[in-house]
């Protein structure tokens, strides 16, 4: 995974990581076969308690260790590149990557001086209800404000100064907004990742949205045309409903339907307790 030098621009792919030990392995291996080899990894990571460190170093990932949240954790990943990068790509550390994600990005940016950033597609990967669940939402997505990119060009991520730290709310939406409010243009490649969530549980899910939504009132405020799309349930909910495959598994349906309600009451229940929690 060491990068390699030629004439090829060099890709940074940042993880961030806290106890990712049982994920990691697959997200480092699915980089290290990637058909596009002039790839470095930085992991910055949380404190692990369990292998992560060690696994990251074992395929040669350098590694940083601090106490931040996920889009402080990306910033550093960012200014902790090497010079030589050009492009650099954020990812999570349950995530795999397939062969050509990397290969299809750099060559897409090679052709168009004006493409500022990549959505790469997501799948989600389990068996349980929960995730097929999420898989059936998930591939509604295309083409809207639910998606956002994930590989950039480096000098431009830095001019905007990356993610903000402090929003946790859609934090990863606030680069690729930032970058489009410059004039640069997105696209898509048609290679995807698949998404780990094997282990993740109603009680898990419901708990991050109410801990994002301490952070929702910052986030509408600062990206109010964004905004007004990605937090109205009804918009989300009229993305499936328009869609003629969405009738064509009910129990699936009503699952995701269910779901994004719950999220919904979740996130809203989160913006309660920190305004609570600022009046107090």
């Amino acid at each position: 995974m060491n990068k390699i030098k030629n004439k090829e621009p060099l890709v940074s792919i940042v993880i961030p990581t806290f106890n990712s030990g049982k994920t990691l392995g697959i997200c480092l291996n699915s980089i290290k076969n990637q058909t596009y080899k002039n790839i470095e990894v930085i992991i910055v990571d949380k404190f692990s308690e369990d292998e992560t460190v060690e696994i990251a170093r074992m395929y040669g990932a350098k590694v940083i260790q601090c106490n931040a949240e996920m889009s402080e954790a990306r910033n550093i990943g960012l200014y902790n590149i090497s010079k030589e990068a050009e492009f650099v790509m954020f990812i999570d550390s349950d995530m795999e990557l397939t062969p050509n994600v990397v290969y299809e990005c750099v060559k897409l940016m090679e052709v168009n001086e004006n493409l500022g950033m990549i959505i790469i597609p997501e799948k989600t990967i389990g068996n349980n209800l929960l995730a097929k669940i999420r898989e059936f939402e998930r591939s509604f997505y295309y083409n809207t404000e639910i998606e956002a990119a994930r590989f950039f060009r480096v000098n431009i991520a830095k001019k905007v100064e990356g993610y903000d730290k402090d929003i946790i709310f859609y934090e990863d939406h606030t680069l690729p907004q930032k970058i489009e409010r410059l004039g640069y243009k997105k696209d898509r490649i048609n290679a995807f990742i698949l998404h780990h969530e094997e282990n993740l549980t109603l009680f898990k899910h419901l708990k991050k949205k109410i801990y994002y939504g301490k952070t929702i009132a910052v986030y509408k405020r600062r990206y109010q045309n964004y905004a007004s799309e990605q937090i109205n349930i009804f918009y989300r909910i009229m993305i499936f409903l328009k869609n003629r495959r969405f009738y064509s598994k009910p129990l699936l349906a009503i699952g995701v339907i269910i779901l994004k309600s719950l999220e919904f009451f979740a996130i809203i229940l989160g913006f309660i307790l920190e305004k609570l929690k600022i009046s107090n």
